[in-house]
């Protein structure tokens, strides 16, 4: 009969004792993995080596996040199961940044208040699942990411569509949240009621704009809307008739006070016969040329394709197009151009210089002569000339009013030309100019969205590798049995 309480024979003792330090190894690596985890959300220390390093932060968002003046929470909108991997990973890493960003996921087809709270200031059904909502509170701003946020797109020209080629999730979520926490957005207020491009032909404009942090409006200048403020930006895009007298001294008063206003004047715009918008152009130093700029076929890099009425400007050195020309984005089309005069003597209280020209041997083509020819005939104006004009006047007031006069609105409302050029970084570098309280452009690159396809160059170093690991192996094998070999 056995004792109570025998001893545990050794041999059992010996297999318990390896189980048990198992299990503890075991417990301590996966404590050890669980705190590696937590503190990899929690101070972004995990790193991005994916072909495109869509999570990776650029130093402009690092700059925004260190500056947010309000804190900022972001609702991600997915089920479980259906989330954005590397865009949820991107939202911790932006709350490793800043303690003033937080996020938080959320299904609102099991929170309907979601919905409803920011349902009032938006069309109906457009916050859903799969997009995000950027808040501050301290604002009560707030804005909605969706899917077609995140992607860019490119205009093949070979089939004639456009394709989504790049990832734009840092760029989308760092505009928002700059567009949020500001004290005061900057006005975009685009003019109508004179036959100026309308509410659907800016739309591209409008959302490019919005994007970039600015409170984009549509308003006729009468008593009842002209509200304007110095620090608003006013756009006057291809007007067709003239301003009345009192829409001509409300714009007046605004540009004295030191507002600024966005001019784009095609050659097709009956200038001449507006008067008073003629007057606001000269103000400036702006002096239209009638008739259309067509390039020269002897000037290669000139023109699009050969179609001489396709310019692709050259941009002189100015505070806009600087940054353009540096980073190597200096690409611009403009489709049936007027040219502009450069002033050769402005007053002492104005500065205008050009911004765009075109080639030196392009030529004026009068539209009026109905000719069936681009070519240049005897007495025809030659260039170089200035497609893009900006300004700054000191008025009167003391203020300090500045311009711009673009001379093709093609590219401002084509979207192959923003799809194809370097349209967008260069309007958003315009209205940073002239809108000197408002945002500057937010110079962050889109990410690639397909991994690149092998390439010749690509293989090289792996089949080099394949080829000179059997050499290596020989000679690594004459240099261990050669001393051997009297063995």
């Amino acid at each position: 009969m056995k004792k109570k309480n025998a001893p545990v024979p050794g041999r059992v003792r010996r297999r318990i004792f390896p189980a048990v330090l198992l299990l503890a190894l075991a417990g301590a690596l996966l404590a050890v993995n669980l705190l590696a985890g937590a503190l990899e959300k929690r101070y972004g220390w995990r790193r991005d080596f994916s072909f495109n390093a869509v999570t990776t932060q650029s130093e402009t968002t690092l700059a925004v996040l260190e500056s947010l003046p309000h804190p900022v929470h972001v609702y991600a909108l997915f089920r479980r199961g259906d989330e954005d991997a590397p865009l949820l990973e991107l939202l911790d890493r932006y709350a490793a940044a800043s303690p003033a960003f937080t996020w938080e996921q959320v299904d609102i087809s099991v929170s309907p208040g979601l919905l409803n709270k920011f349902r009032s200031a938006l069309p109906e059904n457009s916050v859903t699942n799969n997009s995000l909502v950027v808040w501050c509170e301290a604002t009560d701003r707030y804005r909605v990411l969706s899917y077609e946020s995140f992607v860019g797109q490119s205009y093949d020209p070979e089939t004639g569509n456009y394709v989504y080629n790049t990832l734009t999730y840092e760029r989308a979520i760092t505009s928002a949240l700059r567009y949020v926490s500001l004290e005061t957005v900057p006005r975009a207020m685009i003019v109508q009621g004179h036959g100026e491009l309308d509410q659907e032909e800016t739309a591209l404009l409008a959302d490019l704009l919005d994007s970039n942090g600015y409170d984009v409006g549509y308003f006729t200048l009468n008593a009842a809307q002209a509200n304007l403020a110095p620090g608003d930006l006013l756009f006057l895009l291809s007007p067709q008739r003239d301003l009345s007298p009192t829409e001509l001294d409300t714009v007046t008063a605004f540009l004295r006070a030191g507002g600024s206003v966005f001019f784009s004047c095609d050659y097709s715009d009956p200038v001449e016969s507006m008067p008073n918008y003629a007057s606001l152009l000269r103000y400036y130093g702006f002096l239209p040329l009638e008739g259309v700029v067509v390039a020269s076929t002897e000037e290669p890099g000139t023109c699009y394709e050969n179609n001489r009425l396709f310019l692709l400007p050259l941009m002189d050195y100015t505070e806009i197009t600087a940054p353009m020309k540096e980073n190597g984005a200096a690409t611009l089309l403009m489709a049936g151009c007027r040219a502009f005069r450069v002033p050769e003597e402005a007053d002492a209280a104005l500065q205008t210089d050009p911004v765009l020209l075109s080639g030196e041997k392009a030529h004026l083509l009068p539209v009026a002569e109905n000719r069936l020819s681009l070519d240049p005939r005897e007495g025809d104006a030659r260039g170089p000339f200035a497609l893009a004009l900006m300004a700054r006047r000191i008025t009167d007031t003391g203020s300090v009013s500045r311009a711009f006069v673009l001379g093709s609105s093609s590219l401002l409302t084509s979207q192959e030309i923003y799809a194809m050029t370097d349209a967008q970084e260069f309007i958003i570098r315009t209205a940073a100019f002239l809108e000197s309280a408002g945002p500057d452009s937010l110079a962050i690159m889109a990410k690639a969205a397909l991994r690149p396809q092998l390439s010749a160059r690509s293989v090289f170093p792996g089949t080099l590798a394949v080829f000179m690991l059997p050499a290596l192996v020989l000679v690594a094998a004459f240099l261990v049995l050669g001393p051997r070999r009297k063995l």
